[in-house]
Order: C-alpha cells, then structure tokens, then sequence
C-alpha cells in the first residue's frame, strides 16, 4: 500500500510522533483518523509530496518505546488513559469551565463568541463525566477481564463481550460528537489567538483550552486507533 492510500489513525497509532506532523498541517488524527492521508490533502489543499516528506523525516529517528502505544498490552494501555487522561479531565474540566464563565461575563459583549464557546464547553464536561465513568466502571474492566482469558486460550465470558460490543458502538459515537464539539470551539475561537483587549484571564483561559483539545486529541487517538481495534478482536 502507497503511504499516501493509508489511514491518517493507521500512520499516527504506527508512530505517535507523526501526529504532530498532522497537527501542523491542520488535519485531524483521532476522530478524523479514518480517512487516508491523500484524501486529507485533497481536502486542505496540500502537495501530499510534502506532508510524506514530513512524516518520513519523524519516522526515520529512532522510536522510543515510551512511545509505542500500539505496542502496549491491552490492561496496560487502559490503566495508562486513565492514569493519565482520565485524570487530566477530571483535574481541568471544572476549572476551565469557571475560566470561561469569568471571561464571558468580563468580555462577552466585545467578544460574543465566548457565550457559544461556553455553552459548547459544558455540553462537553456533562458528556465526558458520563463517558469516562463508562470506561472506568465497565468497558476497561470488561477489557481486562478478558484479556486475562484470552491469553491463557480461554473464550473471555459472553457478559464481558456484550459489554465490549455495546461499549465500542456508543463510546465511539460519543468521540465523534465531542470531537465535533471541540472543532466548534477551535473554529470560534479562531485558532485560540490572543486578542489584544483582553485580560490575563483570558489570556489563560485561551491556551488552558487549547492544552484541553491537545490532551483530548491523543485520548481519543488511543483509544479509536489502537485500543478499540485491539477490543474488537476478542
């Protein structure tokens, strides 16, 4: 297969690094991650001769096992998200959310944009709380219950494959609605540049949401791209 025929989620779950070549060309690797990277040059208007060229140059240093998530065992990835994104959520969400009514109240008649990035941010943290407390409470459990039974040659009990099976059709709808969201955000806030009549809060509050959509972009990456694939083969 030609590197430019394959999934933009098949070439970042190979090598992570080549996500940041995504993010700068403005091309969407988790939930967009289903679409070839030729297709993803039609539809921005980028020589795919360049973007290889970019990939290939990441691809060719050595890799570090810290970062071969595809090589992670299935228990081991799920502990990882939560450890590290789940928590992440969990610390930020709240706080941000207070930030944005702040702002809002402060800057909202010169900037009316944030009133709709607000309303979208809250939709956001409702839906998450739920969705992180499905994985944590059945859908991860499920995994390593049967990851356990699997590697010992044993068929994983048909509960905990009906949960993975139910699980993987809502968890992924969910991630395409709040992807969706968030870009609705990106685009109001106009990339989170910086206007020059705003205070520092704003200021924080700005780039506090952009580390919100990097960190969500890599959640999601991991779990559409590698660990739901994985969950399906049981």
């Amino acid at each position: 297969m030609k590197e430019a025929d394959k999934t933009i989620g098949t070439m970042v779950a190979e090598d992570f690094r080549t996500a940041k070549v995504f993010e700068d060309y403005g091309i969407d690797f988790c939930c967009g991650g289903k679409g070839t990277i030729k297709a993803a040059c039609l539809e921005k208007g980028i020589n795919p001769a360049a973007i290889l060229g970019d990939l290939a140059a990441v691809r060719n240093q050595p890799v570090e096992r810290a970062q071969n998530y595809s090589a992670w065992e299935l228990p081991f990835l799920a502990d990882y998200i939560v450890n590290v994104h789940h928590s992440y959520l969990k610390e930020n969400t709240a706080p941000l959310a207070a930030y944005l009514d702040k702002i809002s109240n402060v800057h909202g008649v010169k900037h009316p944009e944030l009133i709709e990035i607000r309303t979208i941010f809250k939709r956001i943290a409702a839906d998450l709380s739920a969705h992180l407390s499905e994985e944590e409470e059945d859908f991860f459990p499920a995994i390593k219950r049967a990851d356990e039974l699997h590697k010992t040659g044993a068929r994983p009990a048909a509960k905990d494959l009906e949960i993975i099976k139910l699980s993987l059709a809502k968890l992924v709808q969910e991630h395409e609605e709040i992807g969706d969201a968030l870009h609705k955000i990106h685009h109001l806030a106009k990339g989170y540049i910086i206007p020059d009549d705003v205070c520092n809060t704003f200021t924080v509050t700005y780039r506090k949401l952009k580390e919100f959509e990097d960190d969500l972009h890599k959640h999601v990456h991991l779990e559409n791209n590698i660990l739901f694939p994985k969950a399906m083969q049981f």
